[in-house]
């Protein structure tokens, strides 16, 4: 944001409750159930998502990933990772609603290598799912035209990709988020995509409402420290978002008054 104009800081949030964390976090890849906890716990995260076609839900009881996760700390937000079709995503969904869950994040994918989501097959879940009462944070391509249809049926969140599944690029199409940003109302979060505590800082200075990562925290060499430095980055980039940054110029500005001064010259 390089204008005069002064942001409003809106609570954040979904589905009727608000929360203090703008980061949300996946729960896959860990190494084990312990780093993950220990991980979550740093990222100061309240919401918290699950891959519930990938659970092994027959786990003998306290080795289970719902075991490592506290229900009266964080949110559990079941989500349709692994979908490739309209309907798997509608079977892991009721799944999810027949365990208790309304909230869900919706995701519908294209193919395995690129992981990048399904538009036509993302819009007509969506539209069923929307019918049958579920809550949807629902994962979409960085496209305003199809997160326009989509804030048509008034979701919980449009989670646009920042690049693909895991990649690190971090936001590519910025231009694109900002678009989306002025043409919807629901929350907008940044999902995928993103690799470091920069890319965070970058995303959240963007303006959207909070961002979603898994593979960054996990697969780092250290989880627990990424996950403190990505905790950061989130409050940072939300912090110099609503502050407004000075607008940049070709030339210099100097930080001192110069009224009164001598202008310099170049020596003969």
């Amino acid at each position: 944001m390089e204008n005069s104009e002064t942001p409003v800081d809106r609570p954040f949030v979904i589905a009727g409750q608000t929360y203090t964390s703008r980061l949300l976090v996946g729960t896959g890849k860990y190494d084990s159930h312990e780093i993950m906890t220990e991980a979550l716990d740093a990222s100061g995260t309240q919401i918290v998502t699950v891959a519930l076609g990938r659970v092994d839900l027959s786990a003998p009881k306290g080795k289970g990933i719902f075991d490592a996760i506290d229900p009266s700390r964080y949110t559990i937000l079941p989500n349709t990772a692994g979908a490739f079709n309209v309907q798997d995503a509608l079977r892991i969904a009721r799944l999810s609603r027949s365990m208790g869950w309304k909230l869900l994040k919706l995701e519908v994918l294209f193919d395995q290598k690129t992981l990048l989501p399904d538009p036509i097959g993302t819009l007509e879940a969506a539209r069923i799912l929307k019918d049958e009462g579920f809550d949807l944070m629902i994962y979409t391509n960085d496209d305003p035209v199809l997160a326009q249809l989509l804030d048509r049926l008034e979701p919980a969140a449009i989670m646009p990709a920042g690049g693909p599944i895991g990649s690190g690029q971090g936001v590519l199409n910025p231009s694109n988020i900002r678009i989306i940003l002025e043409s919807v109302k629901a929350p907008v979060l940044i999902d995928a995509g993103l690799g470091s505590a920069s890319d965070v800082a970058e995303a959240m200075e963007l303006g959207v409402d909070g961002v979603l990562l898994n593979t960054p925290i996990a697969k780092a060499q250290d989880p627990v420290r990424m996950a403190r430095a990505m905790k950061a980055a989130c409050e940072a980039g939300r912090d110099s978002y609503l502050a407004v940054r000075i607008p940049r110029k070709l030339y210099g500005s100097a930080s001192s008054p110069l009224e009164g001064l001598t202008p310099p010259r170049r020596p003969a």
